[in-house]
This record gives structure tokens, C-alpha cells and sequence, in this order.
């Protein structure tokens, strides 16, 4: 089974232009038609409905289900991280990786059911901007002992991908290096890199992964609509889920597999 994955910091809906526009987020996503969806920096105001509430409504542009994982409030909506997938989401964990004296951040770990026995786990992140931030938060996350991606009920696949800011390769990176395969950017997108959208010069998004995965491809969406719609360019993964893929199970053939480094 082949599985096309994003993770897009969508900056609150507001691109280039100063216009909020998750109608033009759900477009920049449907060029891509991803399987499983992260998104970082998401405003769910549930009362005002409509494009107001923008993880519902980039869910229901789509035709995806969708999970909300609340991290702090923004003018009395919820905001936060959104999971988006055209499979069923089952289990649903907002861990807090929030530090003291600092903006409050959380992990959404969302249990994507691919069949009714294999299950892939999702942490979609946004990593605080200071250093030793986001070092209490990479030891939350990768510990050995205590890190939320070693629970020993997490079989199976498991992707972590999101927002680290981390534009050199910090501790962050290297903690969580040690304990998941990291995506190869520098092989796959040489110097192709995903913020600021407009001119490029820094990768903030990343992707890692364990379990019955192989990384087919990587590359950065960038297209006229996606440079507009926000601060960042979506980070595009495909993978062939190995497990799977012995068992003769297929996502569909929808479209053609991200190109491989030549």
C-alpha cells in the first residue's frame, strides 16, 4: 500500500496577500490528494462555523475526517493542530509538550486505521522557537524509557512529522534521529526548502518515521497558489507500507508516486 502524507503549517489561514483563506489551503491540499494530513497553526472557532472553524472546513472541502488537538486559545477560538486523513481516525491523544514561560505546544496523536487490523500513528508537532524549548520537548517525545513514542501499546508504523523549527540540525534533530528514521531532506530536495513559502532559504518541517515503512519520495509542494496561501510550503512524503503491501492491500490508484532523487 502506497501512502502520500503532508505536513503544512497553514499560519492560521492568512497567506502572502494578508487574506485568510482556508478555502485556498483546502485547494492547495486537494493539488496534492494526500492520504494522511498534519497541519500546524490551525484557528477552529466551532461557533462562527463556516470557514471560521477551518479545520472543519478544510475536512469537509476534502472529504476527509478530521481530528482537532487543542493547544491554547486565539481570540476565544481553539487553535492548535489538525490531523486530516481519508481514513478512519481512531484513537485521539493531545499530549502537552508545553514549557513553562513559553507559548503552550502539544503533539496530536491520531491512530489512522488503514484496515480493520493495521493501524498507522500519526504525531503531527509544533516545536517551540527557543533552544532549551524545544529540547524538553524532543526528550518528551523520544526518551527511552518515559518519550511518548516508545508506549509499548504502539505497534506498527508510526510517522511523526510537523513544524520543529529547527533550521539546522539541533538536538531535536538528533534525539529524534536516534530513536526514528529521519527523512533524508538533503538527498531529496537538495536545496529545496519549505519557509518562508515566497523565498525559501530554511526547512522548518520535517518528517520521521519507524515500522514496516519504505520512503519512496519527498518533495516540497510549491506551486503559484501554495507560495500565496501561506508562510510555509507543504512537505510532501510518499511511503509504501511494506506490511501491507505483501498482503496484497492497495490505497488505490489515484495518481502517480512522488519522483525519487536522480
Amino acid at each position: 500500500m502506497r501512502l502520500r502524507v503532508v505536513t503544512y503549517n497553514i499560519h492560521r489561514g492568512k497567506g502572502l496577500d494578508r487574506r485568510v483563506s482556508p478555502g485556498r489551503i483546502a485547494e492547495v491540499l486537494a493539488e496534492i490528494d494526500a492520504d494522511v494530513i498534519a497541519l500546524q497553526e490551525v484557528v477552529c472557532g466551532t461557533e462562527a462555523g463556516g470557514e471560521a472553524d477551518q479545520g472543519r472546513f478544510v475536512a469537509e472541502a476534502l472529504g476527509y475526517n478530521y481530528q482537532l488537538g487543542e493547544n491554547r486559545k486565539l481570540k476565544g477560538a481553539a487553535y492548535g493542530n489538525v490531523a486530516l486523513s481519508r481514513f478512519p481516525l481512531k484513537v485521539v491523544t493531545n499530549h502537552d509538550l508545553s514549557v513553562e514561560g513559553y507559548e503552550r505546544r502539544g503533539a496530536l496523536h491520531t491512530d489512522v486505521a488503514l484496515t480493520e487490523t493495521e493501524t498507522l500513528h500519526v504525531f503531527n508537532v509544533h516545536l517551540g522557537t527557543a533552544f532549551l524549548e524545544r529540547r524538553h520537548q524532543a526528550r518528551r517525545l523520544s526518551e527511552r524509557s518515559t518519550g511518548l513514542l516508545h508506549n509499548v501499546e504502539l505497534k506498527g508504523a508510526k510517522i511523526v512529522l510537523g513544524d520543529f523549527n529547527e533550521w539546522t540540525k539541533g538536538l531535536a534533530t538528533r534525539m529524534l534521529g536516534s530513536h526514528l528514521k529521519s527523512v533524508d531532506i538533503k538527498k531529496y530536495l537538495g536545496r529545496a526548502k519549505t519557509y518562508p513559502a515566497f523565498l525559501s532559504f530554511m526547512h522548518l518541517d520535517h518528517i520521521y518515521y519507524d515500522g514496516p515503512l519504505d520512503l519512496l519520495g519527498l518533495r516540497v509542494h510549491r506551486t503559484k497558489k501554495a507560495i500565496v496561501a501561506s508562510d510555509h510550503l507543504p512537505l510532501v512524503a510518499e511511503f509504501e507500507h511494506t506490511g501491507l503491501a505483501k498482503a496484497g492491500v492497495r490505497a488505490g490508484a489515484r495518481r502517480p508516486p512522488v519522483p525519487s532523487p536522480s
